[in-house]
């Protein structure tokens, strides 16, 4: 508990029914605050900073040594910190029993082998299936039971992704949860502009708030679409952005083999050619077009990160109901038989090569035919597929800010909890759209950004699971307090009182008095000015001034090699 927030627990005692419990320490600290002029009420939260917390027990005391001044300058500091990636101490949730796992593992067989999957505009990949044993006609092909299963044994059950800072490197898979911004919306949003088709300068703010924000392990890639840019060239425009504005981890671009080629690279203009051999420095997106379609660009790029030993998302992309079937065990099996099928190419490509087992879903408005975000279905669906990829050995990418609102409102915000939680307690490896998802993924909302990277903090904390040493057991605490005690200055309170609740650093915490003082904001407003604050605050990462001109030269003669196109 921070020193400001005493502030609202004294606040709270202030109506407690026992005279007994106001009467001690917080009691005497609010009496304290109530003796001053009203117009102080508006200062509160900064006046309690003033006082120690041991202080506020005893009758209110001042501490007058410069500690809360050095307390608010510590929260008002520009800070680059950037947490870890998740490790989880939390079980996984399991929603199906054996039983079930072994029917719908014996169901996705049954489509490769009897329906098969096809790989259209790719005779390349055709001769690779007819090479391994596939019945190929025409551009279908039907995998014989186990075939599917047996390639994909060389694929790792985790790999390192290098950050051009190492300290930000991250590891996928195990019980390891990486997060991941929104990727691939057309639109931007922000509270000054409405909706409007999203610019390079879209792109490149996000990549700096994604750069800014302490939750976010990760720099994604298409954050938005800067449709200002010819769609030919402006790989090379949000690749440079990712690498030159942030130092976390990066995706590379799928759009087309050449782009893929293109981002493999520029990594190695900016880690060393060598590096990019032996390391992995990409995770990108491969999407399956389901059902059962694997198409010749998403595979063409799938072909260069493989080879390269670059990690891929092998990701079915599940509309329950216009995509796969309405029921959850139908879409698990289609979902288990298009991971098998893209996964064993991958490893067709080349034995080893990284790979993650992707399941974007959602449902459908059987009135309106939209996509629903935040259901009970899509929370079955994603903890199945969860339990069907640790089957197989695999990281498991799901998740996200999911929501169907057109506003950064209590829409979003139901549907984004339910899809954030769900998405840690199914296990998932890889989370992308973890923050700024608006509109179905049709908008990047620059506020909406903001307010999810805050949330991602309660997904550090709720996955630690509860300490059980002897400071989280807490006897000393209970046995200083004993009968009829306060907690607000015991040593033990004293000693945990700054991480011992995770505090947002966006909502509104503070009495209705000083909230209408301050304007009576709400979250989109606050959201609205913490984002103007870290733009101004955003501080670019050091890079070498070698390779930085080089990558500039880079993009700079692959956009003057080609005439611009918009499709």
């Amino acid at each position: 508990m921070k020193t400001a927030g005493v502030a609202s627990v004294v606040q709270s005692c202030r109506f407690c029914t026992s005279s007994a419990a106001y009467s001690r320490g917080a009691g005497a600290l609010w009496a304290h605050k109530r003796a001053k002029p009203a117009s102080a009420a508006g200062r509160m939260e900064d006046d309690m900073g003033d006082m120690d917390v041991a202080g506020a027990a005893g009758a209110g005391r001042r501490a007058r040594g410069g500690g809360g001044s050095a307390r608010r300058a510590e929260r008002t500091a520009v800070s680059l910190e950037t947490a870890r990636f998740i490790q989880r101490n939390i079980p996984n949730f399991e929603i199906l029993n054996e039983e079930a796992l072994q029917i719908i593992e014996w169901n996705a067989d049954t489509v490769l082998e009897e329906i098969g999957v096809n790989f259209v505009e790719n005779p390349e990949a055709l001769r690779r299936w007819k090479d391994a044993g596939a019945d190929v006609q025409g551009e279908r092909v039907r995998i014989p039971r186990g075939l599917a299963r047996k390639l994909c044994a060389t694929a790792p059950s985790s790999f390192t992704q290098h950050a051009r800072n190492p300290e930000r490197n991250v590891e996928v898979g195990g019980r390891n949860l990486v997060l991941a911004p929104v990727y691939g919306p057309p639109f931007v949003r922000d509270i000054d502009g409405g909706r409007r088709y999203a610019t390079i300068h879209d792109f490149q703010n996000f990549v700096k708030l994604g750069y800014m924000s302490k939750w976010l392990h990760h720099s994604g890639g298409t954050v938005c679409e800067p449709t200002d840019i010819a769609v030919n060239k402006r790989h090379l425009d949000m690749l440079h952005a990712h690498m030159v504005l942030s130092d976390k981890p990066y995706m590379g671009s799928v759009t087309e083999p050449s782009r893929a080629e293109d981002s493999v690279e520029m990594s190695k203009i900016l880690f060393g050619s060598d590096f990019v051999d032996q390391n992995t420095v990409m995770t990108s997106l491969i999407n399956i077009n389901s059902p059962l379609t694997f198409d010749g660009i998403m595979m063409g790029a799938l072909e260069v990160y493989a080879r390269a030993n670059q990690a891929a998302i092998i990701s079915p992309f599940i509309v329950g109901g216009a995509m796969a079937p309405v029921t959850v065990a139908g879409t698990l099996t289609q979902v288990l038989a298009e991971v098998l099928a893209g996964v064993a190419y991958s490893q067709l490509v080349r034995p080893g090569a990284p790979v993650i087992f992707g399941a974007f879903v959602t449902s459908i408005d059987m009135n309106s035919g939209a996509p629903t975000f935040g259901t009970p279905e899509a929370a079955h669906i994603t903890y199945g597929a969860g339990q069907l990829a640790r089957r197989m050995g695999l990281p498991y990418r799901s998740g996200g800010s999911f929501c169907g609102s057109k506003l950064p409102d209590a829409q979003a915000a139901y549907e984004t909890a339910n899809s954030l939680n769900m998405a840690l307690l199914a296990g998932v490896n890889f989370m992308l759209h973890a923050c700024g998802w608006l509109e179905g993924g049709l908008v990047s909302s620059y506020e909406k950004f903001v307010m999810d990277a805050d949330q991602l903090g309660t997904l550090h904390h709720l996955a630690q699971g509860i300490f059980m040493d002897a400071n989280g057991q807490g006897m000393d605490a209970i046995r200083e307090v004993g009968p009829g005690g306060h907690y607000l200055g015991c040593a033990h309170t004293q000693a945990n009182f700054k991480s011992a609740f995770w505090r947002s650093d966006l909502l509104d915490y503070k009495p209705f008095e000083t909230w209408a003082e301050e304007g009576s904001r709400d979250t989109m407003q606050l959201a609205a000015e913490r984002v103007k604050k870290q733009l101004a605050d955003y501080q670019q990462p050091a890079l070498d001034q070698g390779i930085r001109e080089a990558l500039d030269d880079y993009v700079a003669r692959k956009k003057a090699s080609m005439p611009d196109a918009f499709i």
